[in-house]
C-alpha cells in the first residue's frame, strides 16, 4: 500500500530513493530513465501497483507513467495482476501490475530481450558487409586492382563477426537455461574467491578450446551421480596422485 504522498513513511522514502537511483543506472545502460525508475519501484515495493499509484509515488505525469508501465511490460518485467485494484473511494478499480518472478527471472527476461533486440539483428548485417568486402576484394584482385583496403576491411569485419557470434553464444546459454540454473551457476562463482577464479582462468587459457570442448562433451555424458562423485574426488589425494599437480 502506498503511504500518504504528502507524508510518506520512512520505508516509502527509501523505496522512492532506490527507484530514482535505479532510474539513473538504467539511463546509463540506454534504458529510458522513467522506465528504469518504475521497475526499480516495483522491485522495492514487492506488491501490486496501479498506474495512479506509480504516478503519485514517483511524481510522473499520466503519460510518462503509462508509457513506462507499457515498456516494462514489453520487456517482460511486469505483468497484469489477476485482480484490479481500487486505489480511492471513488471511480472504477484500476488495472494493477506485479513484478515478474524473482530477481533471476527478470534478469533472464532482460537478457533474452536484449539478445533479440541487439545481437540477433546485428549478426546478419555484419555477415553481409563482410561478404561484400570479400567479394569486392576478389573482384579487385581479378581486375589487377589494389584490393588491400577491401581485404583489410573483410578481415576486420570477420573478426568482429566472430566476436559477436561468441558473445551471442554466451548470452544464448543464459537465455536457454532456466533462471534457477543461472542462479546456481552464479552461486558457484559466489563461493570462489578472486584468486581462485583468476587461477582457473589462467589454467583454462593453457588448454586449446577444442580440447576443453571435448572434455566438456565427455562430462555432459555423465550421470548426475557420476558428476557428484567426480567433484567429490577433486579435493582428494587419490586424484592428485593419479594426474599429478
Amino acid at each position: 500500500m502506498i503511504s500518504d504522498p504528502t507524508n510518506p513513511s520512512r520505508a516509502e522514502r527509501i523505496r522512492r530513493e532506490f527507484a530514482r537511483a535505479w532510474g539513473e543506472i538504467g539511463a546509463a545502460w540506454g534504458v529510458a530513465p522513467s522506465t528504469a525508475t518504475v521497475q526499480g519501484y516495483f522491485l522495492a515495493h514487492g506488491g501490486p501497483l496501479t498506474e495512479p499509484e506509480i504516478r503519485t509515488a514517483l511524481g510522473l505525469s499520466h503519460r510518462a507513467a503509462a508509457l513506462a508501465l507499457a515498456e516494462c511490460a514489453d520487456w517482460g518485467l511486469i505483468e497484469r495482476a489477476p485482480v484490479a485494484r481500487r486505489t480511492g473511494r471513488r471511480g472504477p478499480a484500476a488495472t494493477a501490475y506485479l513484478a515478474v518472478g524473482d530477481n533471476w527471472e527478470w534478469f533472464h527476461r532482460v537478457a533474452k530481450a536484449r539478445k533479440e533486440r541487439e545481437t540477433d539483428p546485428v549478426i546478419p548485417v555484419i555477415a553481409r558487409c563482410a561478404e561484400l568486402a570479400r567479394i569486392g576484394a576478389a573482384e579487385e584482385e581479378s581486375a589487377a586492382g589494389s584490393p588491400d583496403d577491401l581485404r583489410d576491411l573483410s578481415d576486420r569485419l570477420d573478426g568482429l563477426l566472430r566476436f559477436v557470434h561468441l558473445f551471442d553464444r554466451g548470452v544464448g546459454v543464459i537465455v536457454a537455461a532456466s533462471p534457477a540454473a543461472t542462479e546456481h551457476l552464479f552461486a558457484i562463482l559466489g563461493e570462489l574467491d578472486d584468486t581462485t577464479i583468476a587461477r582457473l582462468i589462467e589454467l583454462v587459457e593453457t588448454v586449446e578450446p577444442s580440447d576443453m570442448a571435448s572434455a566438456a562433451r565427455a562430462l555432459a555424458r555423465f550421470s548426475p551421480r557420476a558428476i557428484r562423485r567426480l567433484v567429490g574426488l577433486a579435493g582428494t589425494q587419490a586424484l592428485a596422485r593419479l594426474i599429478g599437480r
